[in-house]
């Protein structure tokens, strides 16, 4: 089970969130605290900042905004650890039949 795990933390990371559609991003949104977001996002790209940013209200990404802009310097262990909550959330959600992850490929949705 370790062993497993570790496979899929290599399979899957923070990054890959952007793959996710705009739907499947806020379904993600309502399960994660706001808190836990901020962290995962400390160490995140631009690009995935700006996509989570984009599928919330602009009062609520005002305030992210300014909550990551305050937050001083985190351990990456810390972000680390919020990054891997936050995929923990997704695949359940993905598990669940919920949202879909991987979106991109070959296989078109219809």
């Amino acid at each position: 089970p370790d062993l497993a795990q570790k496979i899929m933390d290599k399979m899957f990371v923070f990054d890959d969130v952007m793959k996710l559609d705009d739907k499947a991003i806020q379904m993600v949104l309502k399960e994660v605290a706001s808190d836990a977001l901020i962290v995962a996002l400390k160490g995140a790209q631009p690009e995935l900042k700006e996509k989570f940013l984009a599928n919330m209200s602009s009062r609520a990404a005002e305030t992210l905004r300014e909550d990551l802009e305050s937050r001083g310097p985190m351990r990456l262990s810390e972000v680390e650890a919020q990054q891997k909550e936050i995929l923990k959330v997704v695949r359940r959600l993905a598990d669940e039949g919920t949202i879909v992850i991987g979106g991109g490929g070959d296989d078109a949705m219809v």
